[in-house]
């Protein structure tokens, strides 16, 4: 019996015309982003009406005794104040196709031109800002400023910056930085710091209260953030292999499993059956897997900070005003104009920004620059195996 087969050309074909985008996280700073004094992540549009730096006033309480009932003439308390300095820079993105390529589409991919530009500007403002707290503070334009890649991260990055330009952020920021779970790990030598953290070392409740305690003595102190309702929180944000090991620590799963709230949705918001931000003493440590990607993709020299089998991550714990995002002109839409009679079709995204850690000059040497908001920390955090 012969029977018939259906030729290849003849055969149905269908394609979803759903496209399934690349999963783009959204940017988890943005809770903490506002123009509030308050804000973890400050916003400032002072150069909206044009500009390419602004300047941000900062002043310290006054520390001085005061008087009685002795004269109060001549010993009066000079009030500290700082301006420090934004640059702007430009970022742009587009996409273009050929009307010859869109005849040919079964499934609109230039359609989705448009949430791809808006998922790029997102992650862009998100790495930006982990760079920003990873950044070493310099009262000098950007290298980069105003080139045709453009430079929107101010300050030094910290893969670029020498030993010796790393060795003077350390001790300007000996108040502000924690090597491992130990004060004694410091070491104004900054390679020597991170060789002190054991690879045992890594991120624990423990740490994470000496790190608010560090920002709580530090001089001047790091305010924590606080909420609508009134509570007073640091927020520290850890990459996933950080987080990994604190999810894990003994009291950080006793505390969720004993003392996290059982009645109504308790469960949903529970960590030990939901993904989501931990909190202990005070602090919210947020889960931010950009971070741990920094150190294999750019911040390479953390690989083997302490040794062959030693890869070290960074993790920030932030008060208020830790980093500020300043902007020239918000993200809009840009279409190409150069179409070649209307048969080139081209999309893009504009904007203009800075991002910066906040710092003050050294309110002793008058030289040396100290972050305003952040303890930068420093565990041991191996891949998984």
């Amino acid at each position: 019996m012969a029977t018939t087969v259906v030729s290849d050309n003849n055969k149905l074909v269908r394609y979803t015309q759903d496209i399934n985008r690349e999963f783009v996280r959204e940017n988890l700073f943005s809770p903490y982003m506002s123009q509030d004094l308050n804000a973890i992540i400050r916003i400032r549009q002072e150069l909206k009406q044009g500009g390419e730096q602004m300047n941000i006033p900062l002043v310290t309480k006054l520390r001085g005794q005061g008087k009685g009932s002795g004269t109060l003439v001549g010993n009066e308390e000079k009030i500290d104040n700082y301006g420090m300095r934004i640059w702007v820079d430009w970022a742009r993105h587009a996409v273009t196709t050929k009307k010859s390529e869109e005849q040919k589409d079964s499934a609109d991919i230039f359609g989705e031109a448009k949430p791809l530009l808006a998922d790029w500007g997102k992650e862009r403002q998100r790495d930006d800002l982990i760079a920003a707290l990873m950044a070493l503070p310099s009262e000098s334009a950007p290298t980069g400023l105003g080139s045709d890649d453009g430079q929107t991260v101010n300050g030094i990055l910290y893969e670029a910056a020498t030993a010796a330009q790393r060795n003077t952020w350390t001790a300007a920021n000996s108040d502000r930085v924690l090597f491992g779970v130990a004060n004694n790990n410091y070491s104004a030598t900054h390679a020597t710091a991170l060789g002190n953290i054991a690879t045992n070392e890594t991120l624990t409740s423990g740490a994470v209260s000496l790190a608010k305690r560090i920002a709580m003595n530090a001089n001047p102190a790091i305010k924590p953030y606080k909420t609508r309702d009134g509570y007073e929180y640091f927020v520290a944000f850890a990459g996933t292999n950080a987080f990994r090991d604190l999810r894990a620590d003994a009291t950080i799963v006793a505390n969720n499993r004993e003392a996290r709230a059982r009645e109504g949705n308790g469960m949903d918001k529970n960590p030990l059956f939901q993904d989501g931000d931990l909190i202990h003493d005070g602090v919210i440590i947020r889960q931010v897997p950009e971070i741990s990607a920094f150190v294999t993709n750019v911040w390479t020299s953390l690989i083997t900070a302490n040794g062959s089998s030693g890869r070290v991550e960074p993790w920030f714990l932030c008060g208020q005003q830790a980093a500020v995002l300043g902007w020239g002109q918000m993200a809009k839409p840009t279409f190409r104009k150069e179409d070649d009679y209307g048969f080139i079709k081209g999309v893009g995204t504009e904007m203009c920004f800075g991002v910066s850690k906040m710092f003050k000059k050294h309110p002793y040497d008058g030289t040396n620059l100290k972050q305003w908001g952040v303890v930068t920390g420093f565990v041991a955090a191996p891949l998984d195996v």
